[in-house]
């Protein structure tokens, strides 16, 4: 069933990539295109849902790039696939400037949530978080005429990227503990299947021994709290509002932001072997909730607002991973997918309509647009926990759980809970007020309004409300039981406890929306408490001193020392080249004496070879002459034998 996985990310993958590189050419197509792709992905999340499929691809020795759909993916990946789909369908009716590629991107970053969700080993995990981090970055950005629209990119980047590298962290720790175990530790120490068989299994990080267990927890609890918007991580989320409505709807929803609570809920045995990091995890969700829901009661911008609101409920999620209730945080991330995706589409419909998101100029907009109005209103009680709306029975499912950990921690995540009545009173109070002479004023300060909001726009909306409402019974009845069987979850809350919370949420809500004029203002808000300041104060400018100090001593010394070095090196290549110059000129010299004595011997040889020849003519001549007296008759023996006297008498006569 492997190919069911390649088929689950490769369709989106290959789909997003091919409209972001066709550009233009596909703008026509892209829209319905990456809406079918969507639709198709539903069907395969839902099949894989159902059968499990698992693939492994060897990477490195004793690892491997693992996915697999498990209990906890299998819950979500239809949750998260839906509303993907929903998305898309919205930003193909509202419409797009570059829909190729901003249709091709959101593709792309839909197949890496696909992979993170399946990841079962950390190699896996790590380049879909990658590529979610860099997609991201260009969806937010994606107006990249804009400065401010790129720095807010920018900004969520490399926040998120420098929590990031704690999951790099985590993975150093565990490859340590790897190749320990191989030289000093014995099998016992190593119990687990994260070192018996794949090192870097997600599933089998609790039984990493010693040290590097508590290292791989602290690396992926930051890493997650990053991604998560958890404090200190949380102003990337204000910034990342200003990247397009569709884009916040899918990302503040079931993609990015919400992976990092899912990451906790994959890895709470981990946090709870350590002894430390489960308290954290819940301590930091507990903080989140109420310091970013003070923040979102705060806000005069609906899109601040929602993203403020997407923190601290977060927070719930990572606070159930900290006291062990997979069940209730996996209930309440889908709930919150649903409820904050309509929100964030509502949102955007009335920022393209009217051409603003301030809060005072979207007064009485419901009224203008009923049918939108009420899918609103509809999730924002869910947001709010109003009974017997869907965040209501999953954000009591997680208390329930605080509580049973620690009384201090329940009521800290109840003052969250009652915040989100606060904040989500304040979202829907002007909505409904009748308009006032004044308030067309403030239409058209973002950008030009279009006035209308299309059949297509709302109907996302509709469907996302609708799951918003009924996904409390995650946690509550049969389907309950069921959820919290397959993630080993116990927590179930009691109906007085339910009855509290939502009478309390109940009574919050009304207060807000009748007093709200009364109420004092939260001072720190509008500026999300000065955080991302702190961040430049405390982070980045000592980074950037740092970075600072080191190119001046790369000037100054590494860079002189290296060109010091050059000159050096080029002095003695000059010398050497010289040296070999003249060394070339004697070898040439050399050639040319031994080439002028080779001519000469040539000549000698000749005169020799011309003698011995006419010596060998001369003998031969000789030889022939020698051979006429030779006649064999007596009479010339004769006539030469009287020559030889005659010439040896004459001989005598002349010396004597």
């Amino acid at each position: 069933m492997s190919w069911l996985l390649f088929l689950l990310i490769g369709l989106p993958a290959a789909a997003g990539v091919g409209l972001a590189v066709a550009g233009r050419a596909a703008d026509r197509l892209a829209p319905w295109l990456s809406a079918a792709v969507a639709a198709l992905v539903v069907v395969i999340a839902s099949a894989a849902a159902a059968l499990r499929p698992a693939l492994s691809v060897p990477f490195l020795s004793g690892t491997s790039f693992g996915l697999e759909v498990d209990s906890l993916s299998a819950l979500l990946l239809p949750a998260v696939a839906a509303v993907a789909f929903l998305v898309l369908v919205y930003a193909a009716a509202a419409g797009m400037a570059g829909p190729a590629r901003f249709h091709g991107l959101m593709l792309v970053f839909i197949a890496s949530v696909l992979v993170t969700l399946t990841a079962a080993t950390l190699p896996a995990l790590l380049f879909a978080w990658e590529i979610m981090g860099a997609a991201s970055y260009a969806l937010i950005a994606f107006q990249w005429k804009e400065s401010r629209r790129v720095s807010s990119g920018l900004t969520a980047f490399v926040a998120t990227r420098t929590a990031d590298l704690g999951l790099y962290l985590a993975a150093g720790a565990v490859l340590a503990a790897a190749v320990m175990s191989g030289d000093a530790l014995s099998g016992d120490a190593l119990s687990g299947d994260a070192l018996s068989g794949d090192a870097m299994s997600l599933a089998g990080l609790a039984g990493l021994p010693g040290p590097w267990r508590d290292v791989a927890a602290g690396g992926i609890l930051v890493a997650a709290l990053g991604k998560a918007a958890q404090l200190p991580f949380s102003f990337w989320l204000s910034r990342a509002m200003d990247g397009p409505s569709a884009v916040s709807a899918l990302l503040h929803s079931a993609a990015m932001v919400a992976m990092g609570g899912y990451l906790l809920l994959r890895v709470q045995p981990l946090l709870a072997t350590t002894g430390w990091a489960a308290d954290a995890a819940a301590w930091t969700g507990a903080a989140t909730a109420v310091v970013l829901g003070l923040i979102a009661v705060g806000q005069e911008d609906l899109k601040q607002l929602l993203a403020a609101s997407t923190a601290a409920q977060l927070g719930f999620v990572v606070m159930a991973a900290g006291v062990g209730d997979a069940a209730g945080g996996a209930a309440h991330l889908m709930a919150h997918a649903a409820t904050k995706s309509a929100l964030f589409l509502a949102a955007g419909a009335w920022l393209a309509a009217l051409g603003t998101k301030r809060l005072a100029d979207l007064r009485g907009a419901g009224r203008r647009w009923p049918v939108l109005g009420a899918f609103f209103t509809l999730a924002v009680l869910a947001l709010a926990g109003i009974p017997p709306l869907s965040l209501w029975a999953t954000k009591d499912n997680v208390l329930t759980a605080a509580r049973e950990h620690s009384l201090p921690l329940y009521l800290a995540g109840l003052a969250g809970a009652l915040l989100s009545a606060a904040y989500a009173a304040r979202a829907v109070a002007l909505i409904w007020k009748p308009m006032l002479p004044g308030t067309s004023a403030g239409y058209d300060t973002e950008e030009a309004g279009s006035r209308t909001v299309t059949g297509w726009q709302q109907v996302p909306v509709a469907v996302l409300a609708a799951a918003a409402a009924v996904s409390g019974l995650l946690v509550l009845g049969p389907v309950g039981d069921v959820v919290r069987g397959m993630l080993g979850s116990e927590a179930e809350s009691s109906l007085p406890e339910l009855a509290l919370s939502g009478v309390l949420a109940l009574a919050m809500l009304i207060a807000v929306w009748r007093f709200r004029g009364s109420l004092p203002s939260i001072p720190g808000a509008l500026s999300w408490l000065q955080m991302e300041r702190a961040a430049h104060i405390l982070l980045f400018r000592p980074v950037l001193a740092a970075a600072a100090h080191l190119a001046r001593f790369d000037d100054a010394v590494l860079a002189r020392t290296a060109g010091r070095t050059a000159e050096l090196t080029l002095r003695a290549a000059r010398e050497l080249n010289t040296a070999d110059a003249a060394l070339d000129s004697g070898t040439e010299a050399t050639a040319g004496a031994a080439a002028r004595a080779a001519g000469r011997s040539a000549i000698t040889d000749q005169a020799i070879d011309g003698a011995v020849t006419t010596l060998a003519r001369s003998v031969r001549a000789a030889g022939r002459a020698a051979r006429r007296p030779q006649t064999g008759q007596l009479h010339h023996y004769y006539v030469q034998a009287a020559a030889v006297i005659v010439l040896a008498a004459v001989l005598l006569i002349v010396v004597r």
